[in-house]
């Protein structure tokens, strides 16, 4: 679906997912994140980078593994620690799974996917017109619930650092693996939020497409 299509359906409130394509596990659990190796941090940071083409074809488990570790696993499971930053240890964000399958949630104690929706809401997680077709969509959503102990005048601001982090951690494992991502706020937060069934103490932050890079062309010889 084009950029426009989106948007015209946007402002009519018909920004809806599509049916699920194949048969959705309840839930799916995740091999052991390779948590060793990897380009060295300052060479990923070198090669850093948004891209918006991508392959439709799905990554591997244990890439996807990997991937979520990295964006928000536990890397110090004695003290339910995470590789990213939350205050108070609140850990508010939580990381949704858009699959052509169905939605899921990823939880780090147990290092799983849980199925939230059997429907492909790929398409509704932005109005890219890229976003349909690639392998997988993450929706970083807060859960303000979490936070009593945070300022409510603060708790968006404090929840946006979190989503962050993740991001910037997706970003630097898919350097590290030559894959293609880019962070997204344009989004229908209202049409998204209704179509993953989020509670009132659920807000959108943000969605970051992932996948293998796009092949070119190669150019005959002249």
């Amino acid at each position: 679906m084009n950029t426009l299509t989106k948007l015209a359906l946007g402002l009519l409130g018909q920004n809806k997912p599509g049916p699920a394509q194949g048969d959705a596990a309840d839930s799916i659990t995740l091999p052991a994140a390779n948590t060793h190796g990897g380009l060295p941090l300052m060479q990923a940071l070198a090669q850093r980078q948004s891209l918006r083409e991508f392959a439709p074809e799905p990554l591997p488990l244990n890439l996807l593994s990997n991937l979520l570790w990295a964006a928000a696993g536990l890397n110090r499971p004695e003290l339910g620690g995470r590789t990213i930053p939350s205050a108070m240890n609140a850990q508010e964000v939580d990381v949704y799974v858009a699959l052509p399958a169905g939605l899921y949630r990823y939880a780090a104690l147990g290092h799983a996917l849980h199925l939230v929706r059997a429907m492909d809401v790929r398409r509704i997680t932005g109005y890219q017109d890229f976003v349909d077709t690639a392998p997988l969509d993450l929706i970083l959503v807060a859960d303000t619930s979490r936070m009593k102990l945070v300022p409510v005048a603060q708790r968006m601001a404090y929840a946006y650092a979190s989503a962050g982090a993740i991001a910037q951690n997706v970003y630097l494992y898919c350097a590290s693996e030559n894959l293609a991502t880019v962070i997204r706020a344009w989004l229908d937060r209202d049409a998204l939020a209704k179509a993953m069934g989020l509670g009132h103490e659920q807000q959108v932050l943000l969605s970051q497409t992932v996948g293998r890079k796009a092949p070119y062309a190669v150019l005959p010889a002249k």
